[in-house]
């Protein structure tokens, strides 16, 4: 069995810089991140990296728990990290992630905005690696997991490329997208891999999921009743350093946080009582919120009120303030 075990940290610039990487690849910078590519950069590539990240995450999810390879054993290894110690290895989700995101953010803009090609590539490359790396520094994965992850996540990055715009376009347009996009997610968390004992990941992957489905019936909505996905402002050439002041972007993104997480603790109090009351059991309770009647619900609608909010609600209120 896994032990927790004391360490002296030697080199703190190792030390920070691969705690910090590894949180590039967690809850944290999905839900800072991509809603500011969202509200500050283009719409266009915040919807292709919200469906690539989806689809990467709930496959190499899957993957973990359908391989069941376990991660190194410590000791020797000393883990940094203990809340996803409980799951399986292979592959590296967060290398996946890592390289999906941006590398999918490389591609959907070098067309778009105009920089240097070859500091595009060497970003995305130095962002997925010091992720990648991170996952070895703190003793979660090894060598052949985060290998395995990145070329995972690379090889749909090749396989989704060619049908991009072909799936936007219908995300955007198709008059099934809003219930496709809540039935789909919602069927394959409810029908994930069962497992011996308890793992994360059906819970992570349907958080996941879940906001990407509310971002998706955003964007589908924001597409008919608002302003043309093809035409809003976002769409439009340069990024917002020149298009506009850095204080609106900041005050955009303050904004914008500040009620996403407002609307993520309030989900999770009204979702979490609801269930409460139904399965008659305290909402402290760990063990509970860990039954599939409970947590696919709950991380569920908790999380696809986050992407709604941040794709509609967010806008909207941006435009009254006068910061778009």
């Amino acid at each position: 069995q896994d032990c927790t075990q004391k360490y002296i940290v030697k080199n703190y610039f190792y030390y920070y810089l691969f705690k910090f990487s590894a949180a590039l690849g967690e809850e944290i910078f999905y839900i800072t991140f991509l809603p500011f590519t969202y509200w500050n950069i283009d719409h266009s590539v915040s919807r292709r990296m919200i469906i690539v990240w989806s689809i990467v995450m709930y496959i190499g999810q899957v993957s973990k728990d359908i391989l069941k390879w376990p991660r190194p054993l410590s000791p020797p290894v000393v883990k940094l990290e203990m809340r996803t110690n409980a799951e399986y290895g292979m592959p590296s989700t967060h290398a996946m992630a890592a390289t999906a995101i941006s590398f999918s953010f490389f591609i959907a803009t070098m067309n778009q905005y105009k920089y240097p090609f070859e500091l595009g590539l060497v970003a995305a490359f130095v962002f997925s690696t010091l992720v990648c790396l991170s996952r070895l520094y703190t003793g979660m994965h090894t060598v052949l997991d985060v290998i395995g992850g990145a070329l995972i996540s690379a090889g749909l990055l090749v396989l989704l490329y060619p049908a991009w715009d072909t799936i936007d376009h219908l995300l955007l347009t198709s008059p099934f997208c809003p219930l496709f996009s809540i039935v789909v997610p919602l069927v394959l968390c409810y029908n994930y891999p069962k497992l011996d004992c308890y793992s994360p990941t059906r819970g992570d992957t349907t958080t996941i999921l879940g906001a990407a489905a509310g971002a998706t019936v955003g964007f589908w909505l924001n597409n008919q009743y608002a302003a043309s996905a093809y035409t809003s402002k976002s769409a439009q050439p340069g990024f917002p350093a020149i298009t506009s002041t850095m204080v609106f972007v900041l005050a955009r993104f303050l904004v914008g946080i500040l009620v996403v997480l407002l609307t993520r603790w309030v989900m999770k109090s009204v979702v979490l009582g609801m269930l409460g009351y139904r399965y008659k059991f305290p909402i402290r309770d760990l063990a509970a919120r860990r039954r599939l009647e409970i947590e696919v619900p709950y991380k569920f609608v908790t999380y696809s009120c986050v992407g709604f909010t941040a794709t509609v609600i967010v806008p909207l209120l941006h435009e009254l303030l006068g910061l778009m």
